[in-house]
């Protein structure tokens, strides 16, 4: 159930295909991450809900805050600045969902302020998400 991708969309040994440059991009937003997004990080490192994930993964032309490969999941901690975004996050929404992605969005506020309400729907979604598979 991994490859659902289009073959264009990936690799010759498997992985999907990104756009050269946001590799940088993805590099220097690992090494400044926002404080809801550290929050986060520690909920998912080192497989503490089952599952690898991994920081500022370049998929396409876009950077995931957070991706695991092998629920295909991407999880989006969006601030302020996606308050006036919403066609753009649909979009990219859509672009992933065309390759087998879905995709979890949680608010800064949420995870900084009920991290543990937002640990238990993440479990929630988790396991949804490994029943489809």
């Amino acid at each position: 159930m991994k490859y659902l991708s289009p073959q264009g969309a990936r690799t010759k040994i498997g992985n999907l295909r990104y756009v050269d440059n946001l590799r940088m991009l993805a590099r220097d937003h690992r090494k400044n991450p926002t404080k809801a997004e550290e929050l986060f990080w520690k909920l998912l490192s080192y497989g503490r809900l089952g599952y690898k994930f991994t920081r500022q993964k370049p998929v396409g032309r876009f950077i995931l805050d957070f991706y695991c490969s092998k629920l295909l999941l991407a999880i989006e901690v969006d601030g302020d600045s996606h308050d006036q975004k919403e066609n753009y996050d649909k979009g990219r929404d859509l672009y992933l969902a065309q390759r087998g992605i879905k995709t979890i969005r949680y608010q800064n506020k949420e995870v900084e302020n009920r991290t543990e309400e937002v640990k238990k729907d993440l479990l929630i979604k988790i396991a949804e998400r490994k029943g489809g598979f």
